[in-house]
């Protein structure tokens, strides 16, 4: 590890560790951060297929991609605290529309994006799919 990443890794207490116990929820999951390497705008994408959540109404499970797309501002989300963020939700019983606005909230109080997406693409259920997004910041929701 070269002499600078260590001092900016410092305050991050996930990475590198195993994970012994998941988070039950995402009050309990803790997203981590850690400075923009850079001033300028850029963004950064993250994606996972492996997303779940549960219908509120008949507790069966909802499989979906989430996407998240964000232009930081001083802060970077750290990838292995939204890994386990974003597996808390396993257990959470909401709409897919109250999930991925949840996302989007949590995700902008933490690292105060200058603007960020977050997409959630449920797979279908009774033929029926669903493409949820939430917009902040730059970006406009009526695309």
């Amino acid at each position: 590890m070269r002499r600078g990443a260590k001092k900016v890794a410092s305050g991050l207490t996930l990475l590198g560790r195993s994970v012994g116990e998941w988070p039950a929820s995402p009050q309990e999951a803790m997203l981590e951060c850690f400075p923009s390497p850079a001033k300028r705008a850029y963004t950064i994408r993250f994606e996972t297929g492996e997303f779940t959540s549960l219908c509120p109404v008949t507790g069966q499970p909802d499989f979906a991609r989430i996407e998240i797309e964000y232009v930081p501002g001083r802060l970077c989300v750290e990838s292995k605290s939204l890994k386990l963020y974003l597996a808390a939700f396993r257990n959470v019983r909401a709409f897919n529309e109250a999930v991925i606005n949840r996302i989007l909230d949590d995700f902008v109080r933490v690292c105060a994006p200058r603007s960020a997406r977050v997409t959630g693409d449920f797979a279908a259920r009774g033929g029926v799919a669903i493409r949820v997004v939430a917009e902040h910041g730059a970006r406009r929701a009526n695309r």
